[in-house]
Parts: structure tokens; sequence; C-alpha cells
């Protein structure tokens, strides 16, 4: 099976290559480097790939207009990526006019298959088998082992089973796992699953033989609302869950930090009033004011009608919020978790409260809104992530 520019670890989220500014119909690569002649063809590939993926089937002469490539190019680039399953004539495009209809080509979504593992949550793991579009086709969900259980034995057995059910090639492996991930795969920490500084990313690919992306579950998450929910660039994920973590993509590039943990805003602390006792052992932490067992225990034992406990925790996450739109000048933030707790008073709160902290003429258009991507974002984040450093689409 032919890859262009395999790289390990959430620096693949963004491939090798540089944007081409004719590309008008699809959204950008989010490619940071310059293209050097060694590695035009790689470019080349994934710039076909991504306009297919984006815009759909098209002939061969729009697939030229569209990449700028000329069409000998666009013919040879084509002829390679159908021998290795990435591409698939669609039949003829249906015309009025006189002439040789033009065939179609487009992305083989049955080609090949993704394999997408979220670790993130508190009583199970879920895992998945994706097409190239981000299709789940066969879906599994298996018990958490608990801190007494073998973890690794566990994610090991169950990515085995899921490549097993692919029935194509596979084209990798992604993952989301909680707490903080290098850059390499390595879990430097992730107290739910019990490990510390744990290669999970190389424990993956020896046992599985191919190749394996392993990153934070939120970061993986906002990758999936960028490519499949319509994201901005510059954009905040918040996933409320056991914890409360964050993704940030600046330009549309990821934001991990200098020790990979950009985005991890659970144990700040929000207010100066005090606050419930965090698991962390502070008071206040911004997890122990809107986790999901937080707040759902918050809402079963409060004499205050309900709206008014979410609009105060809508509250607290805009206080959270507002430096970090400030500083980075974002335009939308996104939520994810349950809607039952999250869509309605707290949003509203969460918005109100960012328009006053932030400055009104540049903020007041924030956008705060739900995920469309519903409860297996981090499986197709987890595909995205495979998709860029495999084929660099994104």
């Amino acid at each position: 099976m032919s890859t262009t520019g395999v790289q390990r670890g959430p620096s693949a989220f963004g491939s090798a290559g540089s944007e081409s500014s004719s590309m008008t119909a699809t959204r950008h690569p989010r490619h940071g480097t310059k293209v050097l002649p060694e590695h035009a063809r790689a470019h080349n590939r994934s710039l076909v790939l991504q306009t297919l993926f984006h815009a759909g089937a098209m002939s061969r002469a729009d697939l030229s207009r569209e990449t700028g490539l000329t069409r000998v190019t666009i013919s040879d680039l084509v002829a390679e990526l159908i021998a290795d399953g990435f591409v698939a004539e669609k039949g003829v495009r249906e015309v009025s006019r006189p002439g040789k209809p033009a065939i179609l080509v487009d992305l083989d979504h049955e080609g090949h298959r993704i394999v997408g593992l979220d670790l993130s949550g508190t009583s199970s793991f879920v895992g998945g088998v994706l097409t190239l579009d981000g299709t789940i086709v066969v879906r599994r969900e298996i018990p958490h082992p608990g801190a007494d259980g073998d973890v690794v034995g566990t994610i090991l057995a169950f990515a085995r089973e899921l490549v097993d059910d692919c029935h194509a090639p596979v084209l990798g492996v992604g993952v989301g796992s909680p707490g903080v991930v290098d850059d390499a795969g390595v879990v430097v920490t992730a107290p739910n699953l019990g490990l510390t500084g744990f290669d999970l990313e190389g424990a993956l690919h020896d046992a599985l033989d191919v190749p394996v992306v392993v990153a934070n579950d939120a970061n993986a998450a906002v990758l999936a609302e960028y490519t499949f929910g319509g994201a901005r660039d510059d954009v905040m994920l918040v996933k409320v869950g056991r914890g409360v973590g964050s993704g940030l993509l600046s330009g549309g590039r990821p934001m991990i930090g200098s020790r990979f943990a950009a985005g991890e805003i659970g144990h700040v602390t929000v207010a100066t009033d005090g606050g419930p006792v965090c698991s962390c052992g502070k008071v206040g932490c911004f997890e122990a004011w809107i986790s999901v067992p937080s707040l759902t225990a918050r809402l079963a034992e409060a004499a205050a009608p309900h709206d008014e406990i979410l609009r105060d925790a809508g509250e607290r996450l805009g206080i959270a919020l507002a430096p970090v739109v400030g500083a980075l000048d974002l335009s939308e933030v996104i939520l994810s978790g349950p809607a039952d707790l999250l869509d309605g008073p707290f949003t509203a709160a969460t918005v109100e409260t960012l328009r006053t902290r932030t400055l009104a003429k540049i903020h007041e258009g924030i956008r705060v809104r739900m995920t469309a991507q519903g409860e297996d974002i981090v499986l197709r984040g987890a595909a995205v992530m495979v998709l860029s450093a495999q084929l660099g689409v994104s």
C-alpha cells in the first residue's frame, strides 16, 4: 500500500507541504513547510485527495482546474491513486451538449478502513471501524477494566478485534486518550487509565503492525468538528465528561503546547468564592464545577431551580474562556457533552458572559454551540488523525 508523508503522533495533524492558492472550492490543507522537489509528488497526491474529500466526485479536468496541476500530472496521479485503492472511477457525468461525457473520479470510500478508539469514557471504551469519509460501519463498546484490571492488555485486544473486523486494507488506527499525550503517542499521564509515561502508540504499532496515531481525546474531537462539522479555523472545543478538557485550533492548526497540555483547563480555578473540593485536592477547580458527575450531583441535591444552577455553571465556563478567547482571538466555541446539561441555559449564560468579558466590538459575534457530531466525536476525530498522517487529508 502506498502512503504519503507518513508521520507519527499529533504533529501529523498537518502533513508536510504548502497550501495551493488555486484551491477555491475546497478547504485548504493545513500545511506548514515549503515543498521540496523530492516531496512534490507526495504533496500533489495529498492535494488531489484533499480536493476530492471535500468537493466530491469530479472529472480529471475539474481536478486540474481546482488544484492548479497540469492535466498530465493529474492523469498520472489519478492512475496511481486508483491502483493504490484510494480513488475510483464513478461513471460519467450527465451532459446535454454534444461531445464525449467526462468520467468522474472520487475517493474510494470503501477501499480502505480506519480503526478508531475512544478511551475517554469513565466506565467503557468505545471502538469503531470507519470508511475514509468518516462513516462508522462497525461500533463496539467494552467495559473499562478498572483500576485493578489490565488496561493495556484490554486496549490491545480491543484494537486487534477491530482490525480483524475491517475486511479491507487498514489505513491506520487512531486513538483518543484521556490525559496528556506527547507528540510521539506516549501517554505522559492519564489517571483514568492508570498510565504514566507509557508508549501507547508504540505498543499498538508493535501489536498490530499498522500505522497508529495517539492523541488527547479533546484534541481528536476538535479535529472531527473541523473536518466533518464545519468548524472555523480559530476554534476551541470544550469536552465535558467525567473531567473537562479542550482542544484548540488556531489558523486551522492544532495547538498542542510546549508540554503537550494545551487545553487542559479542568484544574483552573474559576472564581474566588470557594466552591466544591476537586479530586486534585484544590477548591473551586473548573472540573469540580461543570464536569458531568459534579453538575449532575448539584442538580440532584439542589433546592434552587435547575436552570439557575445550569446558568451558574455556564457563567463559570464563560469566565474561564474569556481570557482564552481574547488572547487567541477565537471565533467559535463548541461544546461536547450531554445536551440535556449543556444545551440551553448553560450555553446561553456562557455566551452572555463571554460577550461581557471580552472586547465588545471584536468579540460580539463569538459563536457558542453544541457539536453536531454526537457521542462518537472522538472516534471520528481519530479517523481524521489517520487521514492526515497517512494521506494528508484533513
